[in-house]
């Protein structure tokens, strides 16, 4: 990068904890969601998004659009949803000059931003897959005709981890290609007042753009630059290999899981400690990148076996067994 384009680059990094705080006008607490999402948008990628009803997750991830100047789409997910009402049919129209008719593409919700699948497990996997497309090529098609997505394309999915009657559990092939896996918990209680006492009145903050789609596209192009050593790399594929029963150092893994990460999930790793490092300002990857970024992007690439489930083991828990062992 030449001296003017670094200087460029600076000054959109210098805006990231702007956005933030515009983020805070709206969102009380949540911040280690807020980043993951942030962070996710950075790296190019998708998340999946997993709370409780009433934490506000429609309203962090619209406020976000709003603050990036984005446009932003909802798509409520139900058990009649169909392939064309996320990615968009083709309608009979008429030109009223010659009176020929003709077919017509309508775009569905996909083609925004940053989209927002609500419930998405509520939805028959036909359905869940219309989306595989879109999240991997950033294109649909639709008769034999491809149709670009807009750029910057950020897909938000949301899950209810509590009522799992009636629902459609994502199937691994669609799990795998969401960069992270976030968990949204309750907030503490001085959080919890705050949200009390700033959301049952009459006033409404306003939110400040603080970053263009252009800008973002820079961002991400930034993000993939961050330098990462090779010694960091060697740790995150230690890291990975290690989450796969057969050859992995640890016994825990080896009793409790029935198979691993793959390399996709590596990838992951490697572009979401970049991008955190972008999102606090510094060019180079740290160790506590990679430490804080484990869990979100492993813990829905691995598979506890059925006894893991019995007892109550989760995959967080394999997780907290094998970062202190890679770190040597």
């Amino acid at each position: 990068m030449e001296k003017l384009e670094l200087s460029h680059y600076k000054e959109l990094v210098a805006r990231l904890p702007l956005l933030k705080k515009e983020i805070a006008k709206v969102i009380v607490g949540q911040q280690e969601a807020i980043d993951e999402i942030l962070i996710s948008l950075l790296a190019g990628g998708h998340c999946l998004l997993e709370g409780v009803p009433g934490l506000a997750k429609t309203l962090m991830v619209k406020t976000m659009s709003e603050a990036l100047h984005m446009s932003f789409k909802r798509i409520q997910f139900t058990p009649d949803l169909m392939p064309g009402d996320i990615v968009g049919t083709e309608i009979l129209e008429e030109d009223h000059e010659t009176g020929k008719k003709f077919f017509k593409f309508n775009r569905g919700p996909v083609f925004a931003n940053v989209v927002l699948a609500d419930e998405i497990n509520r939805t028959p996997p036909k359905t869940q897959a219309a989306l595989l497309e879109a999240m991997q090529e950033k294109t649909v098609t639709y008769g034999g005709t491809n149709y670009e997505l807009p750029n910057p394309f950020l897909i938000i999915a949301t899950q209810n981890p509590i009522e799992q009657a009636g629902t459609y559990p994502l199937p691994e092939a669609q799990l795998d290609r969401f960069l992270l896996y976030i968990k949204l918990n309750y907030p503490n209680e001085q959080e919890e007042l705050d949200v009390l006492k700033g959301t049952t009145g009459s006033l409404k903050p306003g939110i400040n753009r603080v970053l263009a789609d252009t800008e973002i596209v820079a961002l991400q192009q930034l993000t993939r630059q961050v330098h990462i050593s090779d010694e960091l790399i060697t740790r995150i594929n230690k890291l990975v290999r290690a989450t796969r029963p057969e050859g992995s150092p640890s016994d825990f893994v080896r009793e409790w899981c029935d198979w691993g990460a793959g390399p996709r999930a590596g990838q992951a790793l490697v572009l979401c400690a970049k991008a955190r490092a972008v999102l606090h300002e510094r060019f180079a990857v740290i160790p506590e990148d990679i430490q804080t970024l484990a869990y979100p992007v492993l813990r829905h690439r691995i598979a506890m076996n059925f006894r893991a489930e019995a007892e109550g083991i989760t995959t967080d828990q394999v997780i907290d067994q094998l970062l202190p062992a890679v770190k040597n």
